[in-house]
């Protein structure tokens, strides 16, 4: 799809960086124009809006914490506003809460994690449904949201915590794949395997993916523009008959 044929509006979450800045770069090349969400990093989310509208697409960065109910709507209501009816939506912005064994994890970070992880994905799919499902008037679209490996492997040792809230996730994508399938509203997953992304040296580790990568059959880390195939194309027409799924792009592991 060219950038001349407009696909609607694009939200993407926690966009600054990472696959959320794969994604939302991607996203103009399939004629989305780009809502790119970030919660503290504007001027990184603001690079990411540079380089879309450089070639020719058209995008704006809005700031909001997705666990917060106040800047969910602020963020649709800004994005439907600027950029025209809401097609899609990537509920990409999530949190580790740092590596930790269950015995040393606090309610402080177990609460923070599923906030983002899984309050802000539901009511940023909330949202999305609101406006897009044709029993309440919309033209229908598309919801990917990013689940992980981490479901199938537990994250032992590491953070089980994030694998937790992800196997929430995996739930509620086919949940509610069924609940609006009659309503021109495919919802999807993506569970990114090992991804060469800040993640790792974020949560202290930087030499996590050279420790695991003997596990991965492909042998190498996937990249954020690999994810982000996978999420384009769940969100493009060519997945039409797609709904429910949960695509693994993990190298095989």
């Amino acid at each position: 799809m060219s950038k001349t044929n407009e696909a609607g509006a694009l939200i993407v979450t926690g966009a600054a960086r990472g696959i959320g800045a794969a994604v939302a770069k991607g996203a103009s090349k399939y004629g989305f124009a780009v809502a790119v969400n970030f919660a503290r990093s504007e001027a990184r989310a603001r690079q990411v809006v540079r380089e879309i509208c450089s070639s020719g697409g058209r995008a704006i960065a809005i700031q909001g914490d997705v666990s917060r109910e106040e800047d969910v709507l602020r963020l649709f209501e800004t994005a439907e506003r600027e950029l025209g009816p809401i097609k899609g939506l990537a509920n990409n912005a999530g949190i580790t809460g740092g590596f930790a064994r269950v015995e040393a994890v606090s309610a402080k970070a177990l609460a923070e994690v599923l906030a983002v992880n899984v309050t802000g994905s539901f009511l940023c799919a909330r949202e999305a449904v609101r406006r897009m499902s044709t029993r309440r008037g919309g033209s229908g679209g598309a919801v990917v949201n990013i689940s992980s490996r981490a479901v199938q492997y537990g994250s032992a040792g590491e953070w089980v915590h994030y694998a937790a809230s992800k196997g929430a996730i995996d739930t509620f994508t086919l949940g509610l794949a069924r609940e609006v399938a009659t309503e021109g509203i495919r919802v999807n997953a993506v569970a990114p395997g090992l991804i060469d992304t800040e993640i790792h040296a974020n949560n202290g580790e930087p030499g996590r993916l050279q420790r695991l990568m003997g596990t991965i059959p492909m042998g190498r880390a996937g990249k954020p523009e690999e994810v982000a195939e996978a999420v384009l194309w769940l969100l493009s027409p060519a997945a039409s008959y797609v709904t429910g799924a949960i695509v693994a792009v993990g190298g095989g592991r």
